[in-house]
């Protein structure tokens, strides 16, 4: 009876023993911080590049812009943007004179006014040569050294030579006084292969094709007003205003790519040049920025097709590169006070470490110290996750 009771005891010992460590195990996990759940990625090495970008537009190298080289009337032009041109043959422009325009009724008496002085005039010319020429005829006929002196006779002559120059003058003012009253006809003399005495030609400088035409239709140009612009298309470059200070890392050759051209795959491209100066810019929120154009020459002529000139394009440009060095997501930095911090997972703990980083692009940034090639960093972390937080993988 002694031992049944021994056994008994010992086994509702056992129960009770059993239970509170049941009761504990569910306080604690009442109790205690759920795990966080995390995306990780690990700290690898390899190439690193470090980019600036803008907007960028295509350029023909070479444009030649033709203009007026005289006042005129232009003909219409038959050519189209993109139309092929050869050099010294193909005639893209003809001059014919302007028609004299209509005047006033002011002009008009005006013009019949000096027309009529004109006239006296050459009338008063033309008595004036008649006599002085008679005047001439008569003194030579006369012996010299006793009837007339030399001087005489060289005055004479002058005086016949004087009146016959003035006569010519005041038919020539005569003559243009006329022609300020030359109405307009009001009809374009027509051009043909047959009659270019009239007309000036203007011929293309290079071969290639004409890539803007600033006016089609016939009308009155001015002597120096554009007419037309012609380039090489193949002849193509990208123009990239950068920043000033992003400008000053590009160095002549450096690799680029160009993005969101209109084609599948990136262009590589090689800075051929930065311009020494820069211009002043106003960004779209409306602040002043210190620009400097890029240029950038494409390395695969074929693989740009369809680009032509004043197309839109992103280019990135390498300023910095390494072919291997530590890198970290740039998901999982955040700043600790000065430093740069990260958050390691260790035994599904959370850890942060400080850590130093060197260049950074889009992606990553170069680790000097503080993580070794391997370790995982929780990417993003929130703001509930801190130093020995318990934490675990998302799917």
């Amino acid at each position: 009876m002694a031992s049944i009771s021994t056994s008994w005891l010992s086994n509702r010992s056992t129960k009770w023993i059993l239970g509170g460590a049941a009761l504990a195990v569910l306080l604690y996990l009442a109790v205690a911080p759920r795990a966080l759940p995390v995306y990780t990625e690990a700290v690898f090495r390899g190439q690193m590049e470090v980019t600036v970008s803008a907007e960028g537009r295509t350029r023909i190298r070479d444009i030649y812009t033709l203009s007026a080289p005289v006042s005129g009337r232009v003909l219409r032009i038959d050519f189209d943007a993109g139309d092929e041109v050869f050099a010294n043959e193909t005639i893209v422009a003809i001059f014919e004179p302007v028609e004299p325009g209509f005047l006033d009724e002011r002009s008009l008496a005006q013009a019949r006014a000096r027309l009529n002085q004109a006239k006296a005039a050459v009338v008063r010319a033309r008595a004036e040569r008649s006599y002085a020429a008679t005047e001439w005829e008569r003194v030579r006929a006369m012996e010299v050294g006793r009837t007339v002196t030399q001087k005489m006779l060289d005055q004479a002559r002058s005086n016949r030579d004087a009146t016959a120059a003035a006569y010519e003058a005041a038919v020539a003012e005569q003559q243009a006084a006329e022609a300020a009253l030359i109405a307009p006809s009001g009809k374009a003399k027509p051009h043909s292969e047959a009659d270019t005495g009239c007309c000036l030609s203007l011929t293309s400088p290079i071969n290639g094709r004409i890539l803007r035409i600033t006016e089609k239709s016939e009308r009155v140009m001015t002597a120096g007003s554009t007419i037309m612009e012609i380039g090489q298309p193949e002849a193509l470059e990208i123009v990239v205003d950068l920043l000033s200070q992003d400008a000053v890392k590009v160095e002549a050759g450096a690799r680029a790519y160009l993005e969101n051209w209109g084609g599948d795959v990136p262009l590589l491209a090689r800075a051929q040049r930065v311009e020494p100066s820069g211009f002043t810019k106003i960004s779209a929120l409306g602040v002043e920025e210190q620009r400097v154009n890029v240029i950038l020459d494409l390395d695969d002529p074929g693989g740009w097709r369809g680009l032509q000139d004043a197309y839109r394009v992103e280019p990135r440009i390498v300023v910095w590169q390494q072919e291997s060095t530590l890198q970290v997501p740039l998901g999982a930095l955040f700043r600790a006070g000065d430093e740069w911090a990260v958050f390691v997972r260790n035994c599904n703990r959370a850890e942060q470490r400080l850590v130093q980083v060197g260049q950074r692009n889009r992606t990553t940034a170069q680790v000097l110290d503080g993580l070794e090639e391997g370790e995982e960093v929780i990417l993003h972390p929130s703001e509930d996750l801190a130093d020995g937080s318990r934490v675990s993988l998302r799917p």
